[in-house]
This record gives C-alpha cells, sequence and structure tokens, in this order.
C-alpha cells in the first residue's frame, strides 16, 4: 500500500427495498455494497474508510430527502478540498412520465398514487449535482432494472413481472436517462455522466451477487483496462471495460443487449488507486485477473452472508474483502 486516495469522495445510492414493495430491487444493495467495499480497501481504492469521504444510501435510508442532503454533502467537501474527486453512482428504478417526458429516480419514499410529485425528478437532481464545485465528477446511474429481475434469472417471470408492474404505472416507462437530462448533467467543468444501458434496454443481473454492470465495474477497479505498471484507475479505464465487457456479458447470460453508454466531453482524470498504488504488474491484466475476481466473490460472500454490513457506513468502519465480520 502506498497511501490513501485522500482526494476522493463518493455517494452510493441503492434504493434497494422500497417503501412499495412492488418495487423493490434489492439486487441494487448489493450493488452499492459491493463498490463500497472495493474503495474502502487499501489494496484495491484505498479511499479513506470513514464518513468524511464515502456515504452509502441503501434501502430505508434511500430516500428523497437524504439523497438531496448527500449531494449537499458532497458540494461541501468540493467547496473544502479544490482537488476533489468526487463519485456519485445511484442504482434503482428510472423512469420517463409519458405525459411529459421528464424523467425521475424512485428512491425508496417514493409514492406510487403521487409518483411524479414524490419521485426525485431529474431537474432536481442535476440541480443539486450543479451546486458540486468540484473540478473531477463522475455520475453513474444504473436505473434500468426490470421488475422480478434480482429475485429470479428466469425470463418469464422476469417480463411478467416488469409487465405487471408497468401496467400498473401505465403513464411511465422504464428508460434510461435522455440526451437532454445527461447533458444537463454533464455542464460544468470536469463532469462525466455513465449509464448502465441506452433508451429502453435492461440493465441485467450477472447473478445473485451483483449486476452484471457492477460486477465489470469491480473488474475496472483493479486494472482490467490498464496497462502494466499504471498505479491508477481512471475514467477512461472505467469506460473502455465496460464498453466490451457489458454487452458481450448480457449476451452471453440473458442473449440480450445491454450497451452502457459514456459522457466524458470533459475529459479524463483518476478515480482511485490501482491495487493500492501498487499498479499492475509486467505481465499486466491477465496476471492479476485470478485473483481480482477471487476479490469479487469474496466480496460477494460477505454480502451474502451479512447483507446488513455497510447499510449504516458507521457500522462498516475496519471491514476489507475477505475479512471474517463478527456479529
Amino acid at each position: 500500500m502506498t497511501g490513501l486516495f485522500n482526494k476522493g469522495y463518493a455517494l452510493l445510492i441503492g434504493v434497494g427495498e422500497s417503501a412499495y414493495k412492488p418495487l423493490s430491487l434489492p439486487v441494487t444493495v448489493k450493488d452499492t455494497q459491493a463498490i463500497y467495499a472495493a474503495l474502502i480497501d487499501p489494496d484495491l481504492c484505498a479511499y479513506p474508510d470513514n464518513k468524511e469521504h464515502i456515504r452509502v444510501l441503501n434501502d430505508g435510508e434511500a430516500t428523497r430527502s437524504a439523497i438531496l442532503d448527500g449531494l449537499k454533502w458532497l458540494k461541501e467537501k468540493a467547496e473544502e478540498d479544490r482537488e476533489a474527486t468526487v463519485l456519485v453512482y445511484y442504482s434503482g428504478h428510472g423512469w420517463v412520465d409519458k405525459t411529459d417526458n421528464r424523467y425521475y429516480l424512485l428512491q425508496h419514499d417514493v409514492k406510487p398514487s403521487k409518483l411524479a410529485s414524490s419521485a426525485l425528478s431529474a431537474e432536481t437532481f442535476t440541480d443539486a449535482l450543479r451546486k458540486i464545485q468540484a473540478e473531477r465528477l463522475l455520475v453513474v446511474i444504473d436505473s434500468c432494472h426490470a421488475a422480478g429481475m434480482a429475485s429470479s434469472k428466469n425470463a418469464q417471470e422476469i417480463a411478467q413481472a416488469d409487465a405487471e408492474l408497468l401496467e400498473e404505472f401505465e403513464d411511465f416507462e422504464r428508460n434510461s436517462p435522455s440526451k437532454g437530462v445527461i447533458d444537463a448533467i454533464k455542464q460544468g467543468k470536469g463532469r462525466v455522466v455513465f449509464t448502465s444501458s441506452e433508451g429502453e434496454q435492461k440493465s441485467w443481473v450477472k447473478d445473485k451477487s451483483s449486476s452484471i454492470y457492477t460486477y465489470y465495474f469491480l473488474e475496472a477497479l483493479q486494472g482490467a483496462a490498464n496497462q502494466p505498471g499504471d498505479t491508477e484507475v481512471k475514467v477512461s479505464n472505467l469506460m473502455n471495460h465496460l464498453s466490451k465487457a457489458v454487452p458481450e456479458s448480457a449476451r452471453k447470460l440473458h442473449g440480450a443487449e445491454q450497451t452502457p453508454h459514456f459522457d466524458m466531453d470533459a475529459g479524463d482524470f483518476i478515480i482511485a488507486k490501482l491495487r493500492g498504488g501498487k499498479g499492475l504488474p509486467d505481465k499486466g491484466w491477465e496476471e492479476v485477473k485470478p485473483e481480482a475476481t477471487q476479490k469479487i466473490h469474496k466480496i460477494a460472500q460477505v454480502i451474502n452472508q451479512h447483507g446488513k454490513f455497510i447499510t449504516n457506513i458507521n457500522e462498516a468502519h475496519g471491514i476489507h474483502i475477505g475479512d471474517v465480520i463478527q456479529k
């Protein structure tokens, strides 16, 4: 380990359990838990393991007000640290109102009878992001999960559950953020936006431990698209690996198209340490891939055995990948 990535700040949002049960997506919490575990591991991304650098909002904590408070916290952190690198990761439903084409993120406390007025609108989300004056800001939106996807790999069951949910909310449709929404988010210096899919494509689950997108995001954080000798992971490294691995995996596992979208007109920047700053060895990714895969599996084991272990970040100090957690 060569030191911590002290300029890194992150807000991870996994809506997971919705107050309205049919909207629940448990896999989104596993995604944010896995990313959190990788970020704070001193031998991986090396973010400081404290609430001054990372906040995690899962399940009941992923409310509209808490998300906006989290974005306000990032604004304050960017004001305190002019060299801050900021990551905002949202995993949950993203829907479009067909009556006016407005886009919404469906946080935990959304009210089904008042969906448009209770959900987090793209305008409100974007306004809060715009106030974060960091020159390095990556926003990741993984928002096209189908109902039932987290609990079943049977395509027919997924399609039925999804159809029933969308029939209930007939004025809305599941969708990725539009170009207009992405353009609004990226306004300002140093802003990059990733989405897990395009248009009405689904964001597929790899297995019960993570989505396809998150799995390969974790691989990229461990150097899957880096060169030998690299000691840091850049936004371009994430993009290069996700753009290839996600579509291939979606076709192989589900016979479906999932095309990640990237908008990085603002330029490239470092998002994390690579292997704690040790970097890739002379033989590159292929040499460390078995170890990286094992680490991802260890993350999954910890999450499956101790599913709530980072529901509150204050309960997670000292936990690193592979640790045996005492309850």
